[in-house]
Parts: structure tokens; sequence; C-alpha cells
């Protein structure tokens, strides 16, 4: 599915929303159209109730007047008879509202689970740019709160809502079959109902829209607070952080209260009509029993249908709150599933052998398009050859790197890898060639075991083994209580991070990759294992076409060729001896590192 560029926060049309969920759940049609028969079913048993139960009021009443007159008797029998139909009508009601509610209950978490699943897939499929800007709690929150809030309002909505509107017809129906015109009175407040719940909807859907919003901000701010502690602390950041939650929170506080109060209003005002047409009436049903038109048995039941009536309308009323949060969060979730998707269109089939020949023709690339990055790059790369790129901060390093693994699509020029353009092959093809070990440490909740074979998922305890001896991490591994098997936390915080980084150019290692990067590879560690990491890396990058992005200028004296960028060009190039002898912009940065 290919939809238009947009932002998680931009509002769509709420009927637009409900529209896009109707369809998404067409293949529950025929569950939830069970679902519309069982709540008939039990509606009708219920709202066929007080009528019957009138006809033994009618019954009873008529023997009471009888045994006053001493013309007869109450007749028990026909009472008693009346009673256990009604008892067993009710007893069917029940049954099937059960069943209404569990199959209704599977179809709101099957939609739930399948959500989750495309918001899932949809994530793989989208490209870097779209997550630019946006925190992780902002996601996070549209695939948990959002969905979860669409599968609470599913259970509990959709089946008040059916039994609203089948109870509603049902009893109109009763109603009119006792008396026209009390019908016709008991319908009179249902316009200024109708209109009351209409105009106080419209002003409370903008708030549920803030609250689901500024929900996704608050959870985004909890998650870098919590996640980010140390750096929170060392730089004493916490009363900015703070700040910055409060005001999020003051906003998602304001706009919760302001759409709870406007919903809350509802039932109330319901309440308030009800009672008035109840009033009503009960006057002008007197008046017909005196007149003799309707039985005691038949005030009696419309009394209780007319009550039976506005309580529809009432839970409407009191549901209408969930229905606006479930279309805030609609919108967030489907917003989400339509930003563009990455177009792999790559048809060209990945070769067998991968020589590691690469080429930057005239490559220009902005992450914004009014400003260039990188504006000119052109270089070829020999298979085998180490590649140091240095440079100042923001001269575009990384993103060179981001480029060739197709991160990002350039604005001009191309690049190819042994001849073959990168744009034709597969993204996951074109990314199997490559591994990299990265400046910032990625390690997940497990054993350090499963960690190291995240490279290479079918390799042996054996070569898990050998590549942390080459990494110069087996001995630290070894010194654990649990080895290998020895659990990584959450936070990872129950290890060093030279000791991160340790692991994972010993995961890269594993990968045993065609083409490897390195960036800042070696930053997080001393200076004793940066030197046999040195040794490792020149171990692993033999025979292999690799990339060093790197500060520390003294550890690519090595390579085969070093690139020196500013600005998005290459200003120099050549080997380390060759661009000193130059004096210039090289010489300069290597130079800076021994000057106080």
């Amino acid at each position: 599915m290919k939809g238009k560029k947009m932002s998680l926060d931009k509002a769509t049309n709420p009927k637009l929303a409900v529209k896009k969920l109707l369809n998404f759940m067409k293949p529950y049609y025929k569950l939830i159209f069970i679902v519309i028969l069982f709540a008939v079913g039990s509606t009708i048993f219920a709202i066929v109730g007080p009528k019957i139960l009138g006809n033994a009021t009618t019954e009873l009443f008529s023997g009471v007047m009888k045994k006053l007159s001493g013309t007869g008797g109450i007749n028990f029998t026909k009472i008693r008879n009346i009673i256990i139909l009604l008892l067993v009508l009710y007893i069917i009601s029940a049954v099937f509202a059960v069943i209404q509610g569990l199959i209704m209950n599977r179809v709101s978490q099957k939609t739930g689970y399948e959500l989750r699943k495309r918001l899932i897939e949809k994530m793989k499929k989208l490209p870097m740019k779209q997550f630019d800007g946006k925190s992780t709690g902002e996601v996070l929150s549209i695939i948990t709160n959002d969905v979860d809030n669409l599968t609470q309002g599913l259970n509990q909505v959709a089946t008040q809502i059916i039994s609203s509107v089948i109870t509603v017809i049902g009893i109109l129906i009763m109603m009119f079959s006792i008396n026209f015109v009390m019908t016709v009175v008991s319908l009179l407040v249902l316009p200024f109902s109708l209109v009351m719940m209409a105009s106080i909807s419209k002003k409370s859907q903008k708030h549920f829209k803030n609250q689901q919003d500024y929900l996704a901000k608050v959870n985004g701010n909890i998650e870098e607070m919590y996640g980010e502690q140390s750096i929170v602390k060392v730089f004493n950041a916490e009363e900015k952080m703070i700040k910055n939650f409060e005001e999020n929170n003051n906003v998602l506080y304001e706009s919760a209260w302001k759409s709870q109060f406007l919903t809350g209003l509802m039932h109330p005002i319901m309440i308030f009509v009800s009672n008035i047409g109840y009033a009503v009436i009960a006057l002008l049903g007197g008046y017909y029993t005196i007149k003799g038109k309707l039985s005691v048995g038949s005030i009696q039941s419309f009394i209780s249908y007319n009550k039976q009536f506005t309580h529809p309308l009432g839970q409407v009323a009191q549901i209408a709150n969930m229905l606006q949060s479930m279309i805030a969060s609609s919108e967030r979730v489907f917003n989400f599933l339509e930003l563009e998707e990455e177009i792999d269109d790559g048809k060209v089939k990945l070769p067998s052998k991968i020589n590691g020949e690469i080429s930057f023709d005239h490559v220009k690339f902005g992450y914004d398009e009014n400003k260039t990055i990188i504006k000119d790059f052109s270089i070829d790369v020999k298979p085998g050859q180490k590649i140091a790129i240095v440079g100042p901060t923001g001269a575009g390093k990384t993103t060179i790197v981001k480029l060739l693994m197709r991160f990002y699509e350039t604005n001009a020029g191309k690049i190819t890898v042994d001849g073959i353009d990168i744009k034709d092959l597969k993204r996951n093809d074109l990314r199997s060639m490559f591994g990299m070990v990265l400046q910032d440490t990625w390690l997940f909740n497990g054993t350090i075991k499963d960690n190291l074979k995240y490279g290479n998922l079918n390799a042996t305890d054996e070569e898990v083994i050998e590549a942390a001896k080459e990494a110069y991490v087996h001995h630290f591994i070894e010194t654990q209580s649990d080895g290998y098997n020895m659990i990584i936390n959450e936070e990872t915080t129950n290890i060093s991070g030279g000791q991160k980084q340790l692991l994972t150019i010993a995961r890269a290692i594993l990968a045993d990759p065609k083409i490897l990067i390195l960036d800042e590879a070696t930053s997080s560690v001393d200076t004793r294992i940066e030197i046999l990491i040195q040794k490792a890396m020149d171990k692993l990058m033999k025979g292999r076409t690799s990339f060093i992005i790197a500060h520390r200028l003294s550890t690519i004296k090595n390579a085969d060729v070093i690139l020196v960028v500013n600005d998005g060009e290459i200003v120099e190039q050549g080997n380390h001896k060759d661009l000193l002898k130059k004096n210039g912009f090289y010489a300069n940065l290597y130079n800076s590192q021994f000057t106080k």
C-alpha cells in the first residue's frame, strides 16, 4: 500500500476515520452479522417482556376487582403461566446476550491483533525519513495506546450501539401498538435530545484528538527520561525534562477534562428530558385509564417502554466519549498506516560472488530538499580497499554510509556495487552484503550468545567463541558467572560501554560480511583495548572492502585511502603519509589532536 506522506499529528475527517475502520473490518462482517442476529434475538425477548408482564398485571387487577364485586376471583393458573413464559423469555434473552458478547469480543481482539500486525509490517516498509523528528514514545503510543483504545471501544461500544438501535426500533413498535397519541408525545422530546448530543459531540471531538496526541507526547517524554537517565543526571537536566513533561501533561489534562466534561453533560441532559417525558406520559396515561381507553396493565407496559426508550439514548450519551476517543485513535492509526513507504522495486538478482567494488558517481543529497549536505561526491573504491572517511562534525561522513546502505535515496548521481546500481537491488539483498559496527551500540535484552548470533543465526557455539576471541571479548565473557549465557538487561547497564562495543564488533566478525562499515567503532573503548581492537580489525578487514569513519585519526593510519570530507565534498584524498606531507586540511585535523 502506497500512501501520501503525512504527519502523525495531522487530524483527518472523523467520518473518514470511521469509514477506514469499517473497511478494515470487512473480513469480520459475517461475524458482526451474527452478532446483530443474536442482539436482535436478545433484544426482542427483552422488549416483549414488559407487555407480557402488563398482561399479568391486567389479569391480576381484573381478578381483584371481580373478587371485590363478588363476580369472580383471581385466575392464578393464567398468571403463573404468564410468569413462566416471561421467565423463559428472559433466560433466552440472557443466553443470546452472552453469545453476542463472546463473538464481539473475538471480533474486537482480532481487529486489535491485525492492526498491531499491520503497524509492525508497516514499520519495516517505512524509510528512515519517516522516523526523523518523531520520538519513540509517539510511535509506541500508536501501537499500544491507540490500538488498545480501539479494541476496548469496539468490544464495549459496538455491542451497545447494536442493542440500543434494535431496542429503540422494537420499543417504538410496541409503544405504537399500545397507544398512538402517547407514543407521539414521547417522541417529541427526541429531537431536542439529538440536537444537544450532536452539538456537544462536535465541540468535544477536538479535545479527544488533542488528548490522544498529547498522550503520545507524554509517553515520549517518559521514554526519554527513563531511557536516558544517566545523561539527564550528568547534565542536571531534571528540571528541564520535568518542565517539558509538565507542559505536555498540562495540555493532556486540559484536553482530557474538557472532553470528559462535555460528554459527561449528555447523560444528565438525557435523564432530565426523560423525566419530563415520563411525567407527561404518566398524566396522559392516567387520563386514558379513567376514560377506559387503556387498561392498567397497558399503562404499566407503556410507562416501562417509555423508560426503556430513553435508556438506550442515555447509553449512547454515556459511550459518546469512548466513541470519540476511538475516532481519534483511528485517525492516528490510519495516518500511520498511510505513511509513504519505501519503493523496493529492485529487479537485479544479487550476484553469487561479491567482489566489493564500489563507486560513488557525482552523488548529491540533503535531508532537507532546500539544504544539500553531500554536494558532489565521487570516488571509485577497489575490492579489498580500506577507505577511511574523516572530517569535522557535520561534514557528511555518516551520511555517505547511510546512502550506501540505502537508508536514504540520493537526490542526484548514483552509487554502484560491482557495477550494479544499488537502486536496482532489493534493499534486503543490498544490506546482506554489509556488516556494521556503529558508534551507538545496540544490544537487546537476552544472553550474550544470542546477541552475538544476531549477526549469524546459524552460527555454531564454536564459531561464536572464535568471533569473541578475535574481538578480544572472550576473556571478559568467561569471567562472568554464566559465561556466554549471561543475561544482558534491557538497558544494558550491567556491562560497560567498552564491553558493549567489543560485543558488537564480535557480532560483526561472526556475520562475515563482504563489505564492512565501521562508524566510530572504537570511540567507546580505552586506549589499551583500542590497540587490541585495531589488530582484530586488521584481521577482519583483510580481503574485504571496508569503510572506516573516525574522529581519532590515529586509528586510520594504515588505511589504503583516506577521504577528507568537508561540507559534503572531498577536499583531499590519499594515504596518511602523503596527506601529512601536503600540510593541508588533513594535517591540520591530525595535528589538532596533539595541541592544547
